[in-house]
């Protein structure tokens, strides 16, 4: 999956594909292509842990990741 940003130009807005990607598939100019779109939502997250204990390193459990 590959995340992009919208821009605009002119009166459109467009996206502009990662040059490895492009490469990867193959694609050249004026191919078409089919786009699954799904949108981010942003979250507030202001009071989410609100009443939560408090956070405890676990080192034992996730030695990959230290």
């Amino acid at each position: 999956m590959v995340e992009v940003k919208l821009k605009q130009w002119g009166n459109s807005i467009g996206v502009i594909l990662p040059k490895n990607e492009i490469k990867e598939l193959g694609l050249r100019k004026g191919d078409k292509i089919e786009l699954k779109i799904s949108s981010k939502q942003k979250v507030d997250g202001f009071g989410l842990c609100k009443n939560m204990k408090p956070f405890e390193e676990e080192k034992e459990n996730h030695k990959e990741f230290w």
